[in-house]
């Protein structure tokens, strides 16, 4: 049971779980655009997010409550050295144009995490609301944007809503965090619960899940999408009203990070069907 327990602890600290949370993201984009399939940008974004996390994580600007992994870091650290290695290969096959596009993402991970603002004592994420608007603006350039650069596809307005879409469906993925971490976050750093409350931030993300539901049925045009994206609507919802300052410790961390697999899984079964 140990054992286990290790095993699932390393999958969610390595970022392995929120690389697949963005795979998924990736793979629903294809579907829903019907765009062709490329094995090389999907294992591109796959390594690039568990690079981009562990570096966020574990370059020395790490919370508190991440101190209980200094045992297992130096396993973490050897792991993400491996997958940016990896990440180099892709990023070496996969097209210059699409390796290009993906510059200002990947400058603003790095951003996220170091320093360079007020004397090189602050980086993004303590900026006020920036940090959510960052995360949400990198999740969809990657897994939105990306991949139709990739595909050389024209960008219509229904994919101007899809990315809308997806930018506001991270926003409120992000919240249950956000609620989460009110007890480890400095006063300074004025995160949404923090500013309004977690009454208010729930209300918030209610809204934006009812925008994106709006947007919905204003690009997709397949049926079978539709009832994957209701069942996902509800389980985001559920889980943000749910969502308390002394949550479970794979609460945010793996079930809502789950949901995007959720919404991947059945859509691959309602498009099979």
């Amino acid at each position: 049971m140990k054992v286990v327990k290790k095993l699932v602890n390393f999958y969610i600290n390595a970022s392995i779980h929120v690389a697949f949370a963005v795979f998924a993201f990736l793979k629903i984009t294809e579907i829903y655009f019907d765009l062709s399939y490329d094995k090389n940008i999907d294992y591109f974004v796959f390594f690039g997010t568990i690079t981009g996390y562990n570096f966020v994580k574990y370059a020395g600007v790490a919370k508190l409550h991440h101190k209980s992994l200094t045992d297992d870091l130096k396993i973490i650290q050897i792991f993400s050295l491996l997958c940016f290695v990896v990440l180099c290969y892709f990023a070496y096959v996969i097209s210059l144009k699409t390796l290009l596009f993906s510059i200002p993402f990947c400058l603003l991970t790095i951003l996220y995490a170091v320093p360079f603002l007020s004397g090189f004592g602050k980086n993004l994420r303590q900026i006020s609301y920036l940090k959510i608007i960052v995360v949400a603006l990198v999740w969809s350039g990657f897994t939105v944007l990306l991949p139709f650069v990739d595909s050389m596809q024209e960008i219509t307005l229904n994919t101007v809503f899809f990315i809308l879409q997806r930018f506001l469906i991270v926003i409120v993925l992000i919240l249950p965090f956000d609620i989460r971490d009110v007890k480890y976050d400095a006063i300074s750093l004025q995160t949404i619960p923090k500013k309004i409350g977690i009454a208010k931030t729930k209300r918030l993300g209610l809204l934006l899940m009812i925008f994106s539901l709006i947007l919905e049925y204003l690009f997709a045009t397949e049926a079978f999408v539709k009832t994957p994206f209701m069942i996902f609507f509800f389980l985001v919802i559920l889980f943000l009203m749910r969502a308390k300052i002394t949550q479970s410790k794979y609460y945010s961390s793996f079930w809502v990070e789950s949901l995007p697999i959720v919404w991947w899984l059945l859509l691959l079964g309602f498009h099979n069907f």
